[in-house]
This record gives structure tokens, C-alpha cells and sequence, in this order.
């Protein structure tokens, strides 16, 4: 197998910096049932630091996603991660009233993320003043990318309403949907259908927000009839400036980004999770037009590899 480190040592990220993470830092949510517990994680020095806010996967919670959290924070960003109510730490009955309403309060969980910047940041030791709050973008994995993707425009079919509605949000001006949903109808399985409503009718048509989707081209999810090509359907099916990477070889795990040890990673790989940390950042830099000669160096280093680990597409 190649050494996907390797393959993308080029892309010049340049020295770790020490990171403060401070949690839970919790904000009061009237209405939600529980506080929200947020995570946030910093590079102890530079200034003029763009935002990462962070959508778990269902059941994870803001300690999870450590390799990437902690690769962003290291490299000059500001991480965010809220814990959602379907995360374990929670604990909701599975007669609770909020489940069918869970892909919403997901939002809301991440719109009172941005709502709460100064509290955030107060929080957080020689973090005041240091934030560039016109450089946000929203991440996820699994069901975080699809909530990640509802802050892009992306919309969803409300199961209980039967409607659906703009929930998109100005401030965040970039995307990165790691190993989420595609398309709904008969791409799902009746797994998904029943126990998944908010599965059933996604709309990309308006999900004009920049955004790189990750998919894993053995990501085999008991979600859908359509195998890994399911991943792919947020590059294909929306508008406007999109890439797409393709890592070969990589399950729904895509290698372990939500941390090594933990059960759901099936593709234990460090050398992927090493490339996607890289490719990532570099993206995040290039669409928050910081610079982008990471990015060039990223697409240059898969293009031109004689056995390349992925695949970077763009439209």
C-alpha cells in the first residue's frame, strides 16, 4: 500500500504551534433541554485566525475528531466543536420527543455556536481579539456533514412539517463534508427510511456555498442501495464552486479521523488520516483566500503520483 503521508509531504503546512483547548464551555439554550457543551481548541499564538465550526457524526460528542481538531488548531486555526444532542454523552431515550427533530437542532446547535463567538472566545486564555471572524467555515462527518451542509444551503425535507426551508447562513463562507448523505428517495435502504426520515428528500439545488466533499471509495454504508458512489452526490448534485476528493481504499472512517482508538474506525490507516489532515487545511486556506499554495501543491502532489492515494476533482 502506498504511504499516503508520503504522497502529500509537499503540501508546506509548516510547524505545529502549542494549542489551548478549553471544554465543556457551556452555553444555555432556552428550549433545547440540555446546555450546549462546546469545545474550543486554539493555536497559543498568531493573530487574525479563521474559524472552523465542527459537526460531529451521529453519537460522537466534542471529545471526538481529535486528529483533525487538533492538526487545524496546530496550523492557525480556531476549532469549534459543539456536542449534539444524539451524541452518547447525552443519552436520549429512544422515546424522546426531540429524535425527529434531531438534523434540526443540529443547525440551531451550530448557528448558537456563531451566535456565541465572544463568549466562545472569552473562554479561552490569550484567545481575545484574535479571531478573524469574515473567515468561518462549517465541517462535519457523516450526519455533521450533512448539518455542515444545511449551513451551505443545502435543505432538508422536514419529517414532521412535511416542508422544507432556507436554513443556510451568510457568515459561513466555506464547506467540508467528510463521508456524508447523498440523495434520498430509492438511494436509501428501509434501514434508512424508517429510521432516518430527515434521509428522505435532501436538496442540493441551493447549496451554492464553496466546499470540498471527502468521500472514501469503500465507504459501504447500510444507508443506501447505491454503495460509495452515495458519498459523492453532494459534489455532483449542487451548484457552484465544488471539489471533490476521492481517497482510494478508505471507508466511512476515511482512516480514523475521529480518533484511532474508537470503535466505528474500520480502516485504521495513519497515513491516510495524515493526508487528509494536510488536504483539508490546504483547502480550508485556499477557499478562506488565505493563500493557496498548499492547495496547488495538494492537486499537483495526487495528479502527477504514479499510484496516487486519491483523487481531486473540482467544477
Amino acid at each position: 500500500m502506498i504511504d499516503t503521508d508520503t504522497a502529500t509531504a509537499d503540501v508546506p503546512v509548516g510547524p505545529s504551534t502549542p494549542v489551548v483547548s478549553v471544554k465543556p464551555v457551556v452555553l444555555p439554550v432556552p428550549g433545547r433541554g440540555e446546555d450546549l457543551r462546546v469545545r474550543v481548541s486554539a493555536p497559543t499564538s498568531g493573530h487574525g485566525l479563521p474559524v472552523v465550526v465542527f459537526s460531529h457524526g451521529f453519537g460522537s460528542s466534542l471529545d471526538g475528531y481529535g486528529p483533525l481538531a487538533d492538526f487545524w488548531a496546530a496550523h492557525g486555526f480556531v476549532v469549534i466543536q459543539p456536542t449534539h444532542l444524539d451524541s452518547r454523552t447525552v443519552g436520549l431515550a429512544a422515546d424522546d420527543p426531540r429524535i425527529p427533530r434531531l438534523w434540526r437542532l443540529r443547525v440551531e446547535d451550530m448557528k448558537r455556536v456563531l451566535d456565541e463567538l465572544d463568549v466562545l472566545e472569552a473562554a479561552v486564555p490569550g484567545l481575545g481579539g484574535r479571531l478573524d471572524r469574515s473567515r468561518i467555515a462549517a465541517a462535519g462527518h457523516s450526519f455533521g456533514g450533512q448539518t455542515a451542509g444545511i449551513l451551505l444551503g443545502m435543505r432538508v425535507l422536514d419529517p414532521e412539517s412535511g416542508t422544507s426551508a432556507d436554513l443556510s447562513d451568510s457568515r459561513v463562507k466555506a464547506g467540508l463534508l467528510l463521508a456524508t448523505a447523498g440523495s434520498g428517495g430509492d438511494h436509501l435502504t428501509p434501514y434508512a427510511t424508517e429510521n432516518f426520515p430527515w434521509l428522505k428528500a435532501p436538496d442540493f439545488a441551493d447549496m451554492t456555498t464553496p466546499a470540498l466533499v471527502i468521500a472514501g471509495d469503500r465507504d459501504e454504508l447500510p444507508l443506501t442501495v447505491r454503495g460509495p458512489g452515495w458519498i459523492t452526490e453532494p459534489y455532483f448534485l449542487s451548484p457552484g464552486d465544488k471539489s471533490l476528493l476521492t481517497v482510494f481504499g478508505a471507508e466511512h472512517s476515511l482512516g480514523g479521523i475521529a480518533g484511532y482508538d474508537v470503535k466505528e474506525t474500520t480502516d485504521e490507516d495513519p497515513g491516510r488520516v495524515s493526508m487528509i489532515q494536510r488536504l483539508t487545511w490546504a483547502y480550508l486556506r485556499h477557499v478562506l483566500d488565505i493563500e493557496d499554495l498548499g492547495w496547488s501543491a495538494a492537486r499537483k502532489a495526487l495528479s502527477e503520483s504514479a499510484d496516487p492515494p486519491g483523487r481531486i476533482e473540482s467544477k
